[in-house]
């Protein structure tokens, strides 16, 4: 039987058992499936790591089937509409954060156009450790740029110094505190929650608000409304946004 979480968990106490590191000063990262990985180990073992980064994830393993690819994925996971959520729920870091629990900081990034991993994982965990007043929570989204989460090599750059810097900061204890208020203009990007790492705002383009902000650059207005108008014209991309919103 395969036993990743376990086994990730026990080279986290590992490397500091011998004297590598220590808990405060490491850090963990992944996407995807890994992002699940990750997200799990802020649900089951907050204590082990100083740092969380988890990208493009899968989080919700009650609803998972229901969005976008993830009913492929029920040979898999299992089905959770049967007897399997009884296991799978013991893995579902939507369903694990608690708000008597201390969390280290954690970044979570994702993609509107995600098209395998429905965006609405990142965004209900994220809702959810706001709600529980987790200040350490950091959240990203892009407006494009598919399962891979950037569009392009710049993108893509801007997404691995993002997550490079906020692991930086956050395991030396320098992360920011609020940021100013927003500004329009500053890269495409969707952000959630008041808080701003980045070192030099200049370089990232990053604006920030409590409230879901759609902000891009004047010269790619018509590229957006062309977007929004092929989602407006999506059905079945309507019916995941509607199984998203107000989900408990």
């Amino acid at each position: 039987m395969c036993q990743a979480y376990e086994d990730f968990e026990a080279v986290a106490k590992d490397l500091v058992a011998r004297g590598i590191t220590s808990h405060s000063k490491l850090g963990c990262q992944g996407g995807s499936n890994g992002g699940l990985l990750t997200g799990n180990m802020l649900a089951r073992s907050p204590e082990l790591f100083g740092a969380i980064v988890c990208q493009v994830p899968l989080l919700d393993m009650r609803r998972f089937h229901k969005l976008l690819a993830g009913a492929s994925w029920v040979g898999e996971y299992g089905d959770p509409d049967t007897d399997d959520w009884e296991f799978l729920q013991k893995y579902s870091p939507y369903h694990n954060v608690k708000p008597d629990v201390e969390y280290p900081p954690i970044l979570l990034t994702t993609s509107t156009r995600d098209d395998r991993v429905h965006p609405g994982h990142a965004r209900k965990l994220v809702s959810k450790l706001v709600e529980m007043g987790k200040t350490g929570t950091y959240y990203y989204e892009n407006v494009e740029g598919g399962h891979g989460g950037a569009a392009d090599n710049k993108q893509r750059a801007f997404m691995n110094v993002l997550a490079y810097d906020f692991l930086e900061q956050a395991l030396t204890g320098s992360l920011k505190g609020e940021a100013a208020a927003p500004k329009q203009g500053s890269g495409g990007v969707t952000v959630v929650q008041a808080m701003q790492f980045m070192q030099d705002p200049s370089v990232s383009g990053m604006t920030v608000s409590w409230e879901a902000l759609l902000v891009g650059r004047p010269d790619r207005q018509d590229r957006r409304t062309e977007r929004r108008a092929e989602l407006d014209t999506s059905a079945e991309r309507k019916r995941h946004v509607c199984h998203t919103a107000g989900t408990p």
